[in-house]
């Protein structure tokens, strides 16, 4: 019986030390798990930092340019508004002294401003009201609309003039193969 006990003792003792050893072990791997899933949430925390400083850098990039784009756009406008202005009434005049110091012919380019500047009233719209603004640009509307049903109306009569040089062409070229030939060459066969 004593056996026995100290059978049942040694088997007892080694359960506990073996439930120890997995106690101890189950605590290491909880401490393990707990340090883990830290290290990921720092992880995560430092990414989505990055991440979100990357997207407030873009987002000032984007700003930047945009204002760059808007300060850019304002100062063409300006420019053209100043160009606009100093060209009035007296581009022409402009024009035609430019024209009588050179002296020469003039290109396709300086004709077409030449042309412009003869056709081009100024504005002055600055103390216009909006009823006689809307029935300006309804006036220069009709003109461009006009403009460019004439030019229309020109390309199509171009067309239909270079369609028919093609088949006049083709009329001569045609009319060119059964000729007879006059001069050196065969004629009948026979050489004279």
């Amino acid at each position: 019986m004593e056996k026995d006990l100290l059978e049942l003792h040694t088997l007892i003792d080694v359960h506990f030390e073996q439930r120890k050893k997995d106690e101890e072990e189950l605590i290491g791997l909880k401490d393990r798990i707990e340090r883990r899933r830290y290290e990921r949430a720092e992880i995560q925390r430092v990414r989505a930092e990055k991440e979100k400083d990357r997207q407030n850098r873009i987002a000032e990039e984007r700003h930047r340019k945009e204002e760059e784009e808007a300060k850019k756009k304002a100062d063409d406008d300006a420019k053209k508004k100043k160009v606009l202005s100093g060209m009035g009434a007296n581009f022409g005049g402009f024009l035609t002294k430019a024209e009588a110091r050179r002296g020469k012919r003039l290109t396709g380019r300086e004709i077409k401003k030449k042309t412009l500047a003869e056709r081009r009233e100024p504005l002055e719209i600055d103390n216009m009201r909006e009823d006689t603004l809307k029935q300006r640009a309804q006036e220069m509307w009709n003109c461009i609309y006009q403009l460019e049903s004439d030019k229309f109306d020109y390309m199509e009569y171009m067309k239909h003039q270079k369609y028919e040089i093609i088949v006049l062409l083709n009329r001569i070229q045609h009319a060119q193969k059964f000729k007879k030939v006059h001069g050196k060459g065969k004629v009948g066969g026979r050489w004279k």
